[in-house]
Order: structure tokens, then sequence, then C-alpha cells
């Protein structure tokens, strides 16, 4: 256990907001506190500490997270007779103890390189040390989080940091800004991490960073993603993810370790913004329409049935008519099994928010709607090409309005459901890999029947 007394038996709740980096980080900070005698609630009513962890890359996020931390004024006093309400991740990171002036109830504030020092700082603040908040938003000789305890919220699957920051600056982007540069771990802490997990039982790997193709060019002077992939490939773990993937480094290479390494699954996110090269540039992306498109041409040559996800962002300023429409004959070109879309959303301190654009609501809106349908005819069609397939799926969990009825993804990240079959506990099959053949193919999930014993 680590020395903090005051903060032995108290409970916590933690909200996450954004990014799979802030789940990874939210499973840092749980086992951080479970450490120090902590004990997790379901509930904030009832806990003594309430973290939220937060994302800056939407308005609406700094939005949700005002609304929910400012009710905390009002909420019923937990057990212990005080609350201590913690704000972390990327918008604590961008606004350190100007949040005080938005919520009022915040009592810590800790940035996205400063997660060891939470300990400290809510023993301070239950012990009434501060005249006004705790705050720490320092970089300097900080570690990874990845050093500190950990409590996964699935033992089957593990996120993995490789990376953080990134020194591509997209000028809609406040990434680089609240994470800061490109830091890579070494390869040898990658990979003794994930052997660790593997003899934990972690079925599933996904490596994270805000751009892997980068991983390892701080270090050594050149990127070592290609063969980072075949060394966890060779750590005996089943399944291999990874996000996020800039095009403009998606090399070769890459492609050919994620050919030839088994375990990396068939599915990639590979976000392109824009179909448009004249908004590519404006955005700093690096890349043309051209260039991307090729690059998805060589991933399809080399991997058939290669599954492609991707982010779009609608209404960035001075988009045209004309633009969207590149963007839409883009995605059909591209042929997406899912996309994330977005209306853009302005980020202060960023270079686009002080770009001007006359552009009405009622027209980005009526293009994003637009986008939204050819999207979801796309993964329909994407789906029916697995109809009456059987499909290898890891089961996690069961669903939240029917418990007989099991959740997990196939090797292409669709999400698929079963009904249990006659015989099994969803206790016997969650972490555990099925075969289902599927029955029905629906827009944003698969059907199906287990067919196979949990292996």
């Amino acid at each position: 256990m680590i020395e903090n007394s005051e903060l032995v038996g108290k409970t916590y709740h933690i909200k996450t907001f954004g990014c799979q980096m802030n789940l990874h980080d939210t499973e840092r900070v749980s086992g951080l506190l479970e450490a120090c005698g902590c004990n997790e609630v379901s509930d904030t009513d009832d806990a003594d500490i309430v973290i939220f962890m937060t994302c800056s890359v939407r308005e609406n996020a700094d939005q949700r997270l005002y609304g929910q931390a400012s009710a905390m004024v009002s909420a019923p006093t937990p057990p212990s007779g005080k609350r201590i309400v913690a704000i972390g991740g990327c918008i604590a990171q961008r606004d350190g103890e100007k949040l005080r002036e938005k919520v009022p109830a915040v009592d810590v504030v800790f940035g996205t390189s400063a997660l060891a020092s939470l300990p400290a700082l809510l023993t301070s603040a239950f012990r009434g040390e501060n005249d006004r908040v705790a705050v720490d938003i320092s970089e300097e000789g900080k570690g990874f989080s990845t050093d500190l305890p950990s409590n996964r919220a699935q033992q089957y699957h593990a996120w993995v940091p490789i990376m953080t920051g990134c020194n591509n600056f997209c000028t809609y982007c406040i990434v680089p800004y609240v994470r800061g540069r490109e830091r890579s771990r070494t390869f040898e802490a990658v990979i003794g991490e994930c052997e660790r997990l593997v003899a934990d039982g972690v079925r599933e790997i996904t490596l994270l960073g805000q751009n892997v193709n980068s991983y390892g060019r701080d270090l050594y002077g050149k990127p070592r993603f290609a063969e980072l992939l075949r060394a966890v490939g060779q750590t005996g773990v089943e399944r291999i993810r990874f996000t996020s993937s800039n095009p403009k480094d998606l090399t070769d290479e890459t492609i050919a370790a994620m050919k030839e390494t088994p375990a990396v699954m068939p599915h990639l996110h590979l976000a392109v913004q824009s179909g448009s090269t004249r908004v590519l540039k404006k955005m700093n992306r690096s890349y043309t329409r051209e260039e991307y498109l090729d690059v998805v041409s060589r991933l399809r040559a080399a991997i058939p049935g290669l599954a492609l996800s991707t982010d779009i962002i609608v209404g960035f300023p001075g988009e045209t008519e004309e633009d969207f429409e590149e963007t839409l004959s883009l995605v059909k070109e591209a042929g997406y099994s899912s996309a994330y879309t977005f209306i853009y959303s302005k980020r202060p301190g960023t270079p686009a928010a002080k770009y001007e654009d006359n552009t009405p609501h009622e027209v980005i809106q009526e293009r994003f709607d637009r986008l939204a349908e050819l999207v979801a005819q796309q993964a329909h069609e994407a789906n029916q090409v697995d109809l009456n397939t059987t499909q290898a799926v890891l089961v996690e969990g069961t669903s939240k309005r029917d418990d007989t009825v099991m959740v997990g993804h196939s090797e292409k990240n669709q999400t698929v459901h079963f009904n249990l079959p006659e015989g099994y506990t969803s206790k016997d099959l969650i972490g555990k890999i099925v075969d289902v053949h599927i029955d029905e193919a629906r827009t944003w999930y698969l059907r199906g029947t287990m067919e196979s014993d949990p292996r």
C-alpha cells in the first residue's frame, strides 16, 4: 500500500470523457487510489472523492464537465462528511487553476503528466491545507503513467501506451498543447509490459499513441513502429490493435508488419478529416487527398478484407460545397466500414480558432446529415459481407438491455450479439473467444449463434 494514511478507507468514483488514452489514465488513477487504500463505488453520491478525467478535443466535452462537476455543489454529503472533487486530463492541463472560476466545486487539479501527484494533492485537500485549489500541471521530470499501478476495467484487454504527445500541430487540434511533444517509451519497456500482461491472462492489447506511426523517432532517430508490432506479436498475445495512425507516416514496412503478424487484427482506424486537398492543407494534415487514397490502396492490396474506419470533420472554416462533395466521394472510394463524424468545434488556442467562416450553421448541419446517411449506408453494406459467415468473437459482457444476450467484438472490430447458450452462464464466456455464426447483419452490429465451445 502507498503511504497516504489520510486516504485509507476513502471511497472514490471516476467519470471519464474522451479518448482511449484517457481510459488508460483512468485505470492508472484507479490503481493508484486502490494502492492508497481507497475503495471504488458506483455512484458519485457515495463517493468521498469524485474525479473527472477530461477531454478538450471538442466544446461539448467542456460543457459536460462544467455541468456535472458544478452539480457536485448540491450533491448529498457522503457518509464521511467531506467530498473532494478532482479534475484531471486535458482540460485540467489546459486550464489549471483557472478551472476554479468555471467549476467552483473543484478542490484538486492534476495535469496529463501529473497522475502520480494525485494522492498528495488529495491528502492536502482533505486536510484543508489549500486556500483555493491544489494544482499540479507540471510536465518536467514526470515519468509515464505506465509506471503507476493499474486497475484494469477488463482483465482480458489492456491499453498499452507506447508514446505520448504529438508533433503534428493540426490547426484544429489542442492535443499538442495539452499532451506535449512526442515522447516514446523504450522498446524494451513496451515489450516487457506486454509480456507481463500476457502472463496475467490478457488476450487483446491496444497500443496507444497520438500518432503510433511515429513511435521511436525521438529515441532512436527513426520510427520503429513496424518492428514494435512484430515484437508485440511474438509475446503470445492473441489480438493486437492500435490507434491513432496518421496517414502521412504509415509506411510500407508497417503495412507489411500488419500483414505478416497474425495477432494484428484486420481493422485499422485511419483518420482522414476531409476529402479536400485544399481543406487538408488548411488543417496542416501534411498529405493530399491522392496520397491518402494511395495509402488505402496499398493497405487493401496487402490485407484483403481489411475493415477501415476514420474520423471526418464537417464545417471546417472555409469549407465549400465543392470541398464537402470531395469528402463524400472519398468516403465512397475508401469504402469505410464505420466513421466518427463531427461538426467542427473551435478550440481556443489553436490556429483554426482565428479562421473566419460565414457558413450558416444550417448549411453545415445539412452537410453533416448527408455524410451521416452515407456512412450508415456503407456500414450496413460492409456488415452484409459477413452475413452467413462464422466470426471469432472476444466476449466482453452482456447487453445493457438484456443480460441473456452476450456482446463482443469480431476481429474486424464489429459489435456482435448472440444469445447466451443453454448450459452456460455469462461468467463462462466473458473474456473468452467463441465462434459465432452470423445470422443477421444490421447497420451497427451483427447478431448470430454461438457454435463453438469457449476458448
